[in-house]
């Protein structure tokens, strides 16, 4: 009994090795732990300059035409840039500093810090910031109430945070969820801020990323300068 026991052990021991020599192994050059932290830190930097520099600029200007103010610093001498200007950098200055604080707490907290250069880091930061505020002045320039503001912002920052892959890849995706991803701002912030966070990339390898992040901050600062009217 105990013989043939043992020749079970050693015929299933041999099976077992014979079907792992054809299995392929899986190794993860980045994250070899697959800690959730790792992949979620740099992608809520995202989420911190959707809010600073997007939404807090829509509600401020959407607030000053229910309060009617904007029509007396409309008649005024100040141009159109200083004003859009005078209200968009306080924002901007915030963003960065709660990104710095973020950092800071990833390091501190969790004792994860970014494999690659912080200055790309903020870089991809104040490119986004920069598509956000348009995003959130273009709202206000066609909003009259905040409540109205508010619903037409969360509508588009739903939509381009959740197929960004942010939360899921974007390989899961539909094909046409996935093709959505080509016009997507937030998609391209979430693919090169965790190159150079996770994996330690350089300005080489997301200089696409930083092209196209450049090319939507552009023509939404575009269309955000034109539709704003000014009455002098």
């Amino acid at each position: 009994m105990g013989a043939a026991y043992l020749s079970q052990i050693i015929a299933a021991a041999q099976a077992g090795q014979a079907a792992a020599e054809g299995q392929v192994s899986v190794l993860n050059l980045y994250n070899s732990r697959l800690s959730y932290k790792v992949f979620m830190i740099p992608a809520l930097l995202a989420i911190v300059v959707m809010l600073m520099c997007g939404f807090l600029p829509a509600l401020n200007i959407v607030g000053e035409k229910e309060a009617g103010t904007i029509e007396q610093i409309n008649v005024t001498p100040v141009s159109k840039w200083s004003f859009i200007l005078a209200k968009l950098i306080p924002y901007w200055l915030v963003g960065l500093f709660v990104i710095t604080v973020c950092l800071l707490l990833s390091w501190g907290v969790y004792g994860i810090v970014c494999q690659g250069s912080l200055w790309l880091v903020y870089v991809l930061a104040v490119l986004l910031a920069l598509f956000f505020s348009s995003l959130g002045l273009i709202v206000s320039n066609y909003s009259d109430t905040m409540q109205q503001a508010i619903f037409v912002m969360w509508f588009f920052v739903v939509c381009l945070m959740l197929l960004s892959g942010l939360f899921t890849p974007v390989r899961s995706m539909p094909a046409w969820a996935y093709a959505t991803t080509y016009v997507n701002p937030m998609h391209y912030f979430i693919d090169a801020v965790r190159t150079v966070f996770v994996r330690g990339g350089d300005f080489v390898c997301i200089r696409h990323q930083v092209a196209a992040l450049a090319l939507f901050a552009a023509l939404a600062g575009t269309w955000a300068s034109v539709s704003y009217k000014k009455n002098a």
